[in-house]
C-alpha cells in the first residue's frame, strides 16, 4: 500500500504525489472520486461506512460534552472537566474539516484535475522540476506528521486496556479494570457487563480512528496541493533565472515571456482555488488547536505521570500539526514570490521593449505573492505560528489562574 518504502524512480505520475492522502482517507470509507467508481456496490458500502463511522463518532462526542457540562461547574472536577477539553477541541476540528471538505469535494476535485493538466510527465520534464526531490520531502513530513497524530488516537484508545490486561494477567490483580481512554458520560452502565464493555470500548476506538483519519487527510491534502504549485512556482523562477536574452530573437523572447505569463497566471489561479477551499477550514482549525494546545499544556502541568505521558503527545502533535500547516504556507508565499526576483536578475537588458514590459508586469504581480489567508488571520507563514503560540499561551495563562487562584 502507500506504506512501502519507494525505490527511486524512473517517471512519477500525479497519482504518486496524492496516494497517500487518498488511500489513507479510503480506510474511513471517504473517496475523493467516488462518483468516477462504476463499481456502484463499492461506492455505496464506503459511502455507508463513512456515514456510519461519523454518526458512532459524534454520538460519543455528545458524551464527552456532557461530560465536560457536569464537571465543569465546580472548582474540584476542574481539572476532569479540562481533562476532556482537548478531545472535544480535537473532535470538533474533525468534524469541521470534514464538513468543509464535503462541501467543497467538487472544486478540490477540479482543483486536482488542473493540477494533473499541468504536472510535468516526461523524465526530462521531472528532473527539470525536481519531482523526486518534492516527492521525497512531502512524504517525509506526511509520514512524521500522520504517525505523531496517530500515536495520539491510538495511545488514548489502547492505554487502557493494554493497562488493565498487564495487571490482571501478568502482575495477579483481582479484577480487571474497565476503563476508557476518554472521558465520556454514557447514558447506560459501560462497565459492569463485559460485553457490553468491549462493545463500547471498541465502538469508542472506531470513534477515535474516525476523527483521527479525517484531521490528518485534510491537512495532507492541503500539503500536496501546495507541494505542486510550490514546485511550479519554483520551477518557472529557476527557467527565468537562467533564461538569457542575448541568446535568442527578439521574436523568441517575446514568446517566452508570453508563456510564461499563462503559466503564472494559470499556477496564481490554482493558489487561489486553494485559499477558496482551505482558508475558512485553517481558521476555526487555528482557533480550536490554539484551546486544545492550552488545555493538553495544563494538563501537563497538573497531572500524574501517566497523563503528562499521554498529553504531552497530545500537545506535541497539535503544535506538529500547526507547524505544518503555517511551513507550507510560508513556502507558497517565499516560492510565489522568488518569480519576481527571478525576473529582475535575469539578463533581461537587450531585450526589446514589449519584453521588459511583460517583465514588469511579472515584478508588479509577485509583489503580491500567493498565499492561504484565513478571515481574520494574516496569510499563513511562521508569523502565524508564532501568533497561535501566543493565543494558546493567553489562554493557558487565564485557565492556571482561575485554577490556582
Amino acid at each position: 500500500m502507500f506504506g512501502r518504502k519507494k525505490e527511486k524512480k524512473e517517471l512519477y505520475s500525479f497519482e504518486d504525489l496524492t496516494r497517500f492522502p487518498m488511500v489513507f482517507y479510503k480506510t474511513i470509507g471517504e473517496d475523493l472520486y467516488s462518483e468516477r467508481d462504476k463499481n456502484l456496490v463499492r461506492r455505496y458500502l464506503l459511502r455507508f461506512y463513512l456515514v456510519l463511522g461519523f454518526l458512532n463518532f459524534n454520538a460519543y462526542v455528545v458524551g464527552e460534552i456532557a461530560y465536560f457540562i457536569v464537571h465543569i461547574s465546580s472548582t474540584t472536577t476542574l481539572l476532569e472537566a479540562t481533562a476532556v477539553a482537548p478531545c472535544i477541541g480535537f473532535s470538533f476540528m474533525s468534524d469541521f474539516k470534514q464538513f468543509g471538505l464535503t462541501v467543497n469535494r467538487k472544486i478540490l476535485v477540479k482543483l486536482l484535475d488542473d493540477l494533473s493538466e499541468i504536472f510535468p510527465l516526461t523524465k526530462q520534464q521531472q528532473e527539470a522540476y525536481n519531482v523526486a526531490y518534492y516527492d521525497k520531502h512531502m512524504n517525509r513530513v506526511m509520514w512524521l506528521f500522520t504517525i505523531l497524530c496517530m500515536t495520539y488516537t491510538s495511545s488514548f484508545s489502547f492505554y487502557p486496556a493494554i493497562k488493565s490486561t498487564i495487571k490482571y494477567y501478568f502482575m495477579g490483580s483481582e479484577i480487571f479494570e474497565r476503563n476508557y481512554g476518554f472521558h465520556i458520560l454514557f447514558p447506560y452502565d459501560a462497565e459492569t457487563d463485559i460485553t457490553i464493555y468491549w462493545i463500547s470500548y471498541w465502538g469508542l476506538a472506531h470513534c477515535a480512528y474516525v476523527a483521527g483519519v479525517s484531521y490528518v487527510c485534510v491537512d495532507l491534502l492541503l500539503i500536496t496541493t501546495i507541494t505542486q504549485l510550490t514546485m511550479h512556482f519554483n520551477y518557472m523562477a529557476d527557467t527565468l533565472l537562467a533564461y538569457n536574452g542575448d541568446d535568442h530573437t527578439h521574436e523568441e523572447n517575446l514568446k517566452f515571456a508570453q508563456n510564461l505569463v499563462v503559466y503564472h497566471s494559470r499556477a496564481l489561479d490554482l493558489s487561489e482555488e486553494v485559499n477558496n477551499i482551505f482558508s475558512f477550514t485553517i481558521l476555526w482549525n487555528f482557533i480550536a488547536a490554539s484551546l486544545v494546545i492550552c488545555f493538553a499544556g495544563f494538563q501537563i502541568t497538573a497531572s500524574n505521570v501517566e497523563d503528562i505521558v499521554l498529553y504531552f503527545i497530545f500537545f506535541s502533535a497539535s503544535l506538529v500539526q500547526v507547524f505544518v500547516v503555517c511551513y507550507y504556507g510560508d513556502e507558497m508565499i517565499s516560492s510565489s514570490s522568488r518569480i519576481g526576483h527571478s525576473a529582475f536578475n535575469h539578463n533581461w537588458l537587450s531585450c526589446d521593449s514589449k519584453y521588459k514590459q511583460i517583465m514588469r508586469y511579472i515584478i508588479m504581480r509577485s509583489q503580491k505573492p500567493a498565499s492561504i489567508r484565513p478571515p481574520t488571520f494574516p496569510p499563513i507563514s511562521f508569523n502565524t505560528f508564532m501568533k497561535v503560540i501566543s493565543m494558546s499561551y493567553q489562554f493557558f495563562a487565564l485557565l492556571r489562574t482561575t485554577y490556582y487562584g
